[in-house]
């Protein structure tokens, strides 16, 4: 029963929504180690969790620059990466919204993700945040094991997510993100016997951010340096019936760090590099007859968030994989006109992804809008491959220190 209702949550998870459109696969022992089953190729064991749309980026501005964010100035779009990035905001309130079209390319107009946020300043050192994630998968046919139809739905899935940040010092912040997450797949549905709910789940944040902002250089100009950490979607398993079938959250584990260049008094060039990898237990990949898929299901919350550093089957080499690295660049003009680009790595034995990523950014006065398109650069397929996203902002109010 367990492996059933997993099976059917899957299907509908990974048909809509994974990160990743790679299957997991059984792994056996070769000439050479460990190698994918009748293929002689690598090994391929990624690491899956519930609710993967947490880890879809809302951000165009981000989105536009390899995926990375957890480093840049901050700006209504910051609780994704990092909240406290909004300590060092320039404007005292701003607030954002994104649509992000997903699936497109298999011609799906009713499956996107929509993200609203914000942040209000209330003090040179504090900032109080909050945003809004929802995920809609379109309308659904259910069936049962026997293929006939039991009915239509429309699955969703939302974040509601509230943030406070805070200096420590004039050049440090910390903060600190509380979420519920409700993820609504199937509900009403049965399998099995067994009637599927709605899941529910409560999550936090944790950000710090190093940001020095008067690093001088010849002829007056003030270069920038941020370091930026965060992990996110620490919280309680989440399950879609009344028995013990839970699943992990997609916590994360962010780094990355950001440059800026005073070119001039019109002139501006940004340059970040981030890595990411998921706080997740390493499923049993076949080799290992002694490893227990059940037991790594089974474990805490925290537990899993310690044991996914040091729990890979094939060691060291392999935890190494399961980081994925972003890279990207931004130019801006008199503040009024963005030019970003970037790239996405991704490991092929835990996913696969690898895409090229550019954008443009406009502001005027409060208003502000940004683009972003996808290019893939491998055959694996992404869910945003050659889309176009777009974000909304307004910035209300500098600040004294940007003033």
């Amino acid at each position: 029963m367990k492996q059933i209702l997993r099976n059917s949550l899957s299907i509908l998870a990974v048909c809509c929504l994974a990160l990743s459109l790679n299957a997991q696969n059984a792994c056996v022992e070769g000439p050479n180690g460990p190698e994918a089953p009748g293929t002689g190729g690598p090994c391929v064991n990624t690491v899956v969790s519930a609710v993967p749309f947490l880890r879809i980026n809302p951000d165009a501005r981000g989105g536009a620059m390899g995926d990375a964010g957890v480093a840049l100035s901050g700006d209504a779009n910051s609780i994704h990466y990092n909240a406290s990035r909004m300590a060092f905001a320039e404007q005292d309130v701003a607030l954002g919204a994104t649509y992000t079209p997903w699936l497109q390319a298999l011609g799906l107009n009713d499956v996107y993700l929509a993200y609203l946020g914000g942040y209000k300043k209330l003090d040179e050192f504090q900032a109080v945040g909050a945003s809004l994630r929802y995920f809609s998968l379109g309308d659904i046919q259910y069936t049962d094991v026997n293929g006939q139809s039991t009915g239509t739905g429309k699955p969703n899935e939302f974040e509601f997510a509230l943030a406070y940040t805070r200096k420590l010092s004039e050049r440090f912040s910390a903060s600190l993100t509380g979420k519920y997450i409700n993820s609504n797949l199937a509900s009403g549905q049965e399998v099995s016997g067994t009637v599927l709910e709605a899941g529910q789940a409560f999550a936090a944040d944790l950000g710090f951010t190093y940001r020095n902002d008067n690093i001088r250089t010849g002829g007056g100009k003030r270069n920038k340096f941020a370091i930026g950490a965060a992990i996110t979607n620490i919280g309680a398993k989440i399950t879609y019936t009344q028995d013990t079938v839970r699943d992990f959250l997609p916590a994360n584990l962010a780094v990355g760090a950001a440059y800026t260049f005073q070119l001039d008094e019109y002139n501006e060039f940004t340059i970040t590099v981030e890595t990411n990898k998921l706080l997740v237990p390493t499923p049993c990949d076949g080799t290992d007859i002694n490893c227990d898929q059940d037991a790594i299901d089974d474990q805490s919350p925290i537990a899993g968030i310690f044991s996914s550093l040091s729990d890979a089957p094939q060691g060291f080499g392999e935890e190494l994989r399961e980081f994925t690295y972003s890279v990207g660049a931004e130019y801006w003009y008199d503040k009024q006109f963005a030019v970003r680009a970037g790239y996405f790595h991704e490991d092929n034995t835990k996913g696969g992804r690898r895409y090229l990523t550019t954008g443009l950014g406009l502001k005027y006065n409060i208003f502000g809008l940004n683009f972003s398109y996808l290019v893939p650069t491998s055959a694996q397929r992404n869910p945003l491959d050659n889309t176009l996203r777009f974000s909304l902002l307004f910035d209300f109010g500098a600040t004294a220190d940007a003033r």
